[in-house]
This record gives C-alpha cells, structure tokens and sequence, in this order.
C-alpha cells in the first residue's frame, strides 16, 4: 500500500545509467560560434590572404595556350637550382638557429632572468636594421683579412646564412621563449642533475624534445623568409630564389606569376611534411631520458 504517490521499488538494471546519459545531454552546453565581429575580421583576414593568389593565377593564365606558364617554369632549370639552393640554406639557418638560441633562452631563463629584457632587445634589432643595411656591414667587415669570406662561394653562402640568423631572431625566439615559459624548467633541471644528467643531455633529451611544437612554429617562420628574402641574396650574388624570381619578372611576367604560386605551394607542402614528421609523438618528453 502506498501513501501519497507510487511506492519505490528497485530500478530496472540500467535505469541509472540511462538516467545520467539523459541528463548529461540535456546540460551539455550549446556550441558557441563566436561573436559576429569576429567572423568578419576572420572574413577579412582570410580574403585579405586569397584574393592576392587567386588574382596571381588569373594573371599567370593570360598565356596561352592554358598552363603554359607553368609548364614553362617547371622546365626552367634556374627554378629548380634555386629554390633548392634556398631551401638548403633555410635548413642550415633553422638548425643554426635552434643551436644558439635554444641555450640562450634556457640558460636566460633559468640562471639571469634580469637580463631577458636586454636579450628580447637584440633579437628585435633585426626589425630596427634594415636587411640592405645588415648585408653592407657584412660585406665591408668580411671582404678582407683576417675574415675574406666574400673571396669564395662557400664564405659567401656563409655570410648569407650568418645574416638570415639574425633575420630570423625576432622570430625564433620568441617562439622557443613561448614554450620555454610553458615548462617548469627549473624542476625538470634539478630533477634532470639529481639523475646524473649533465647540461648537454638536459638540453638535447629534456629541452628540445618538450620544445617540439615551439621549434617548429620558429621553424616554419624563417623557412619562409629565406625563401623570400631578395636584398642580401642579390647583394652577395648568391643563386637563391628571391633574385631568380627577380631576374625572372624583368622578361617573363606569366611565368615569373607561375614561379611565385609554385613556390607558395611548395614551401607549403614542405612546411606541411616538417609538421607532420616533427608531430608524430605527442606525448611529453619525461625523465627517463635523462639516465
């Protein structure tokens, strides 16, 4: 006999369950799309990044008969020799790069942070100095002994990856300096040194591993700059890119269009490729490298 409802009894197996699930539904916050003012800026910003390709195509696809620009650029032996001479010297630069500014970031942090200021300082000259003027210093402080590198090819593309360096710092450092500041380094370091680790294995098996995502931002960032890059190319004579593309413009406007979208695609499909391979393991480095 009941009194003032229904009586209780025990719940069919699953009652519970499928109660929680229904009302997990029914709390499960609604998808927020944003504010209107946003989709428009992210409107603008994307056509802003469009409408310049789609009108270089257009343009490249007034040479008759269709695609021959691009044809034609692809059998030009010049476009293939300098965009590889630029992509080796954009490698060299970027390893070049992690090599400097990975330790100096870390030990800044770690050992005298008062002197980050000073450090974020130098790596934005780069932004101050324009490249025309980097790349006369260079010249009239290496084109004689004791440092005659402008003598040789080899000193010459020396000097080349030396001044994309320093054209990729502002870049660079601050990406690693984002992911150094997402790490507990100082905990990982005394925890690295009570193990028996010393700075090079912190570096190279703590350090580096946890700073994948950061290297490759920085990375993708300065490939696309020595990529691009015309003004200390041209000055130093070297085969890159930039002044092919240059020279190409000067003679041969629907291929040098051609060449332009050809390389955006490219440096794209190599920055595509990095991520991927640098992404492959997204788990945290730990300690137990550090044995």
């Amino acid at each position: 006999m009941t009194v003032g409802g229904p009586a209780i009894g025990p719940r069919a197996p699953g009652a519970l369950e499928s109660v929680a699930s229904s009302t997990a539904t029914t709390r499960r916050p609604r998808r927020r799309f944003g504010s209107p003012w946003a989709w428009v800026v992210f409107i603008i910003g994307v056509t802003y990044f469009i409408v310049p390709l789609i009108a270089t195509f257009e343009f490249s696809m007034r040479k008759k008969p269709a695609f021959s620009a691009y044809s034609d650029a692809l059998t030009n032996p010049g476009f293939w020799s300098s965009l590889g001479y630029s992509f080796i010297v954009g490698v060299i630069t970027v390893v070049l790069s992690i090599a400097l500014i990975v330790p100096t970031a870390y030990w800044v942090r770690l050992r005298v942070p008062r002197l980050r200021p000073l450090v974020e300082l130098v790596t934005l000259l780069p932004f101050v100095i324009p490249p025309v003027v980097l790349v006369f210093g260079l010249i009239r402080a290496y084109s004689r002994p004791p440092l005659p590198f402008t003598y040789t090819d080899i000193g010459s593309t020396a000097l080349l990856v030396f001044a994309y360096i320093v054209l990729s710092l502002p870049y660079m450092y601050r990406s690693i300096d984002a992911g150094l500041r997402a790490m507990d380094i100082r905990t990982l370091t005394e925890a690295a040194q009570s193990l028996g680790a010393g700075w090079f294995t912190i570096i190279v098996k703590i350090i580096l591993p946890n700073l994948r995502v950061a290297l490759l931002s920085g990375a993708f960032l300065s490939l696309a700059i020595v990529i691009g890059e015309f003004t200390v190319a041209a000055y130093l004579v070297r085969p890159a890119f930039g002044p092919f593309l240059n020279l190409l413009g000067g003679s041969r406007s629907y291929e040098a269009a051609a060449v332009s979208l050809i390389s955006f695609g490219l440096t794209w499909l190599a920055m595509i490729a990095i991520s991927i391979v640098g992404r492959g393991s997204r788990t945290r480095i730990t300690l137990a490298g550090a044995r």
